[in-house]
């Protein structure tokens, strides 16, 4: 089955917008396995929206790559990243057009669908533009379902509706592998924060093959690119990328790879927080209890193979926390439990340390702290 644990790639879309071509992309895959980001387990190369030409082919009807911007074409270029061992992503839209007003796939699901096997795809993300105010979203998302599941090749299917219609409710049954639940992402604290608070009664809706996404990175961008706005620091690419590990986001970077700094490298490649969000048992998240005086401070909990959990500590606001604290019975671990709590910082900015009754730590604004957390008999 596709997408036993988030999927993990690369999109065109945050940094490049319509400014992509094959040399683009392939540039793109060669620094990818240069710098080990396969390894890392990332693993998917997604070509967004503006690959096509303005219209379809007048006889055959299929949908044509812009022969300017992709001039040896799809497959040869899908040819070339699977020659690297990663995987070739694509794009398109459940209306007549997508959302830069290239052509959609209402009507054309079963023929687009086969024309992307043609082409080598392994994932398709699927935007929710423009679609006749008479259909339904989820027979859309249906069709375009179906249509994948019988093109002759396994592609994995990005739902990306917004949240609309309470896609949570039934996309799954849709045939998706992962879903957008939110707005646009864009380049700054606000935005990213803004995302993670809306998802926090959503965290039980991601289950093995079919997460939850809450939408493609911006960590390493520092306000370039398409959706660049004014950016972030590293602090808060720290905490936006430690939060989509916890909350089980599938993992789509969005920065210029070719250009990634050291720090930013360092962040997306972390091995403790990848092993947090690719657990084998896909568990969801969990919000732990939060102090009255602390209302911007939050902690999310994940249940991890083994017995372990995954702590995160995130202070959302602009001052800083002295007293962040999660008593051990609010995650079902009370004194009578005849266990303490071993906490390993998995930035490495202290000594694992045991634990009774209660943890309390400290995090300044728009940081966060990250544990990984054993139990150990008393």
């Amino acid at each position: 089955m596709l997408a036993q644990t988030p999927p993990m790639g690369w999109n065109t879309w945050n940094t490049f917008g319509s400014e992509i071509s094959e040399s683009l992309v392939r540039e793109v895959v060669d620094k990818f396995v240069e710098l080990g980001l396969n390894k890392a387990g990332y693993e998917y190369i997604v070509i967004d929206d503006c690959w096509s030409e303005l219209e379809r082919d007048p006889v055959t009807h299929k949908l044509v790559a812009s022969k300017e911007k992709f001039p040896s074409g799809m497959k040869a270029l899908s040819d070339y990243v699977h020659s690297k061992g990663l995987k070739f992503g694509m794009y398109s839209c459940d209306g007549v057009r997508t959302c830069a007003n290239y052509p959609g796939s209402f009507d054309h699901e079963y023929l687009d669908a086969a024309t992307f096997a043609e082409f080598g795809c392994d994932f398709l993300k699927y935007d929710n533009c423009f679609k006749p105010a008479s259909a339904s979203g989820p027979l859309l998302y249906r069709r375009m379902g179906h249509a994948l599941r019988n093109c002759g090749r396994e592609i994995l299917f990005s739902a990306c509706n917004w949240g609309s219609d309470d896609v949570w409710s039934w996309i799954r049954s849709a045939g998706a592998h992962m879903y957008r639940s939110t707005g646009d992402i864009i380049d700054n604290f606000v935005s990213f924060r803004d995302i993670a608070l809306s998802q926090l009664d959503r965290l039980g809706t991601s289950a093995p093959g079919c997460f939850n996404d809450m939408d493609m990175l911006t960590v390493g961008m520092f306000g370039k690119g398409h959706v660049g706005s004014s950016g972030c620091n590293e602090i808060d690419y720290k905490t936006q990328f430690s939060l989509w590990c916890l909350m089980g986001s599938p993992l789509m970077l969005g920065c210029d790879i070719r250009k990634i700094d050291s720090g930013t490298l360092a962040l997306v490649t972390n091995p403790e927080l990848i092993a947090i969000n690719q657990d084998p048992e896909a568990r969801s998240a969990f919000r732990v209890g939060s102090a009255v005086w602390n209302p911007t401070g939050i902690v999310i909990g994940k249940l991890l193979t083994g017995g372990d959990i995954a702590l995160g500590f995130f202070n959302l606001g602009e001052e800083r926390v002295n007293i962040f604290n999660v008593m051990f019975e609010s995650l079902g671990v009370p004194f009578g439990s005849g266990y303490d709590l071993k906490f390993t910082d998995l930035f490495g900015g202290s000594e694992p340390s045991v634990h009774r009754e209660m943890f309390s730590c400290s995090v300044d604004a728009h940081d966060c702290a990250v544990y990984r957390v054993s139990f150990v008999k008393r």
